[in-house]
This record gives C-alpha cells, structure tokens and sequence, in this order.
C-alpha cells in the first residue's frame, strides 16, 4: 500500500490505482451495510465512499443494503444517489436465498434457510446472507461496514476504509508497500485476504457507563479464556472494545492481523469469505468477529490501517426495552466465548474441514465451567445494581435455555460450513434480481 501523505492527507495514486477511461470498469467489489435501524445519514457516507472508491481505482463498486428495519423507504430515497445499488429487504432476500439453497441441493433446505435468515437477530447470518449476494453479483471482495457509524474528517476530506482496502486487498502479499512489515517471507507470494481497521468514539460495546464500576472487571474478564492468568485477564479488560487514535495520516501494517485491532464495521475480506462463513447465531454480539480469527490463525496475509470508522451508539440501544436486550446479548456472547475459545486455541488452518471438525469438538467439553460462568455474569450484573439488576433477573430466568442455545449456535455451524462451498457455488449461479 502507498503511505506517503498527499495534500489533504489522502493517500496517492500509484499506478494500479486507475481511474475509469470511457466507462471502463476493472474488478467488481461489495460494499456492503446490513441494517435493522434508521440510518439514512449513514448511508449516505457510504454512497460517498463507493463514489470515492469508483474515482480512485479502476473498480465497479456494487453497493449493497440489506434492511430489515421500517425505514426501507426512507432510506431507498437516500440510496437513489448511488450508482450501482441492491437495496434488498427480507423478501427479497429470502427469495434468493431460497432460489440459492435449490440450486445447491442441500439435504435440509428449511434448515439451511433457517440458519441463513433466523427469525432472531444474528450479525453472523447478515454477514453470510451479503458473502452470498456478493458472489451473486460477481464481486471479488465483500467491505463492510455497519449502520451506526460515519467516517472522520481530515483536513476536510472524509478517510474512507475503502481506499485503504483497495489498495492492498487481493493483491499478492510481497507486491504491498506498507508502513510496517511484521509477514513471515513464507507467506509473501499469498493473496492479502482481510484488510481492516478500528474505530473511534463510542465503545464497540455499550458498556461504557460503567467503566468506573468495581464490577466492570467482574464482567468484562469473563470473555477471557478459560486458564488464562490475573495479568492476562486485566490487560484483556483494560484493551476490549477501546478505540484508537483519530487519523492524522495513513499508516499500515502488513502482518497475520490481530484480531482485537479491528472491528467488524471497517473490514474487508477477499477469498476467505468463499470458503468459511460466520456463526449464525442468534442473539449474540461477536459472532462476526469469526474469520478475522480464522485468518490470524492461519497466517493469511493481511492489512491493518487506520483509517478508522467513528462509532455511535443509537437512542434505541439506551431505551429500557433496547438496554436489556443488548445486555442479553453480551451475556451470551460470554457463554458463546467458552466454544469459540476451544476453536481459536486449536486452529492452525483456514480449511473448512478442519474447522468444521474443531466446531464439533468443542460441544463435547463438560457443560460444568460454562455453568459457574453463567452464574459469575448474573452476580456480575447484579453487582452492578440498578437497571442492570433486571438483567441478573433475566439471565436467571433464562439460564438453562442460555447455555443450551450457545452451544447449539455451535451445531448448526458447523452444519453451515459442510454446506457453504455447495451455498457459495450455486450463489455464484443465481441472479439476485429474479423475483
């Protein structure tokens, strides 16, 4: 990637960095933004980084929005700015997929479906639902960003992540001029896979209202994996869901990338996507975060920059009715941590047999340690005190089904990886606007 500084503090042009001549477009890519909320002033960010994207290299930028929210109008009239849009609710979207499950003959299309479009909310199941739509489209890559952020100002030009991704994505490992360079030589002729940034601003997880608890700690550490020390607990909690520093030039680094450096509204993926989808659960924050981890425990080639997204958290979220469900999901997020951690420890490869294999493996450890941490998170929560007390209530009322539902997530995984190269080839045959 180019990291001298031009006017503006906008990276420039190299010479694979062509504009379009005549109308011509190069490689097709997915800039995709999955939403369940109001966000027209997010999306119009996005409309501007596709048209800097298409500006700036010789790329056909399809940009994709799959909405479940009420404001599918609302925000079509926002998206009419774009030249190249999918704006996609769940009709549409369960017909393709519906369409796509035919054409792969899987053994239980009503399952396959079920895990592509759950009834409940899933971050991993958008994100699978836009890899397929974006093979559908014949893009190359999938960049995704989220519908609760905008981007920083420098100089008064906005940083796109986009131009940072384009730059580097795909490309062999050794062709990319980086700040830093940390790659083992032996994987320098490898394709970079993920391209990916932080954020700054809100938390990543709306738990900053009590970061000055005594009992912070007593939540947030149980994330860590199981065995880990005192001093490797507290360094976990004093970096989770902390941003970086706002921009003020590009920077990258090519490297395996760490996986608590980047956040799932500014990353990009190229090949990696195709081969492993995410977790479908449901109701759980980080079931997203799967393939950096996949891609940091193969080596794969990546970048990391920083050009990093501004994160809000919406009024919803603070809402009775949106504080609890969104606690609900961090509490089995902390439960799903107990499987998740099993995969990330034992994982050395990106292939999808032998991911599928550790998935299954981890469901067969005694259920006894993710038990005494669900009772750890209630007296968290209920330490805390206040409107969190409800959410001890809840996780009490609901423990059995909790620890039940986080490793079934795990089961119908790993299903979802036998099936998703059959998924992603017949994705690759399917038009997306056959209705």
């Amino acid at each position: 990637m180019r990291i001298r500084k031009a006017p503006g503090g906008s990276v420039p042009s190299s010479g694979r960095e062509k504009r379009h001549v005549n109308g011509s477009k190069g490689r097709r890519v997915c800039l995709v933004v999955p939403t369940n909320r109001e966000c027209t002033a997010t999306l119009a960010e996005v409309v501007a980084e596709a048209e800097h994207a298409e500006s700036h290299f010789d790329v056909d930028v399809r940009l994709l929005v799959l909405d479940s929210s009420d404001h599918f109008r609302a925000h079509a009239a926002t998206l009419a700015a774009a030249r190249d849009v999918r704006h996609l609710d769940e009709r549409r979207q369960r017909d393709f997929l519906r369409r796509v499950i035919r054409r792969a003959d899987l053994a239980k299309p009503d399952l396959a479906l079920d895990l592509m479009l759950p009834r409940g909310l899933s971050y991993g199941a958008c994100t699978n639902r836009a890899f397929l739509i974006a093979a559908a489209l014949g893009c190359e890559s999938v960049h995704r960003r989220d519908s609760d952020l905008y981007f920083q100002t420098y100089a008064g030009r906005k940083v796109f992540p986009i131009h940072a991704e384009l730059s580097a994505l795909g490309r062999p490992a050794g062709d990319v001029v980086a700040t830093e360079n940390r790659l083992d030589r032996s994987r320098r002729n490898l394709p970079v896979a993920l391209v990916g940034a932080s954020f700054v601003g809100s938390m990543s997880v709306d738990i900053e209202d009590i970061r000055d608890h005594a009992a912070y700690y007593d939540l947030v550490s149980l994330w860590a994996a199981d065995g880990s020390t005192e001093a490797e607990k507290r360094a976990l909690v004093a970096e989770s869901f902390t941003g970086s520093a706002p921009f003020d030039g590009d920077r990258c680094v090519l490297s395996a990338v760490d996986p608590m450096r980047v956040d799932m509204h500014n990353i990009s993926f190229h090949g990696l996507h195709e081969r492993v989808p995410l977790p479908p659960a449901t109701d759980t924050i980080g079931s997203d975060y799967f393939l950096i981890h996949v891609a940091a425990r193969a080596g794969l080639p990546g970048v990391l920059h920083n050009r990093h997204i501004v994160n809000f958290h919406t009024a919803e979220r603070k809402s009775d009715a949106g504080f609890l469900a969104y606690q609900m999901r961090f509490a089995k997020f902390i439960l799903s941590m107990y499987y998740l951690h099993f995969v990330y420890q034992r994982m050395t490869t990106d292939d999808p047999a032998d991911i599928a294999a550790l998935v299954r493996a981890s469901t067969w450890q005694p259920r006894e340690p993710n038990e005494a941490k669900a009772g750890l998170l209630e007296a968290a929560y209920r330490r805390l005190g206040g409107r969190f007390t409800g959410v001890a209530d809840r996780i009490r009322e609901r423990r059995e089904l909790l620890l039940v539902e986080a490793r079934r997530d795990m089961d119908d995984f790993a299903l979802l990886i036998d099936a998703w190269a059959a998924l992603t080839a017949a994705a690759r045959e399917t038009p997306v606007d056959d209705v």
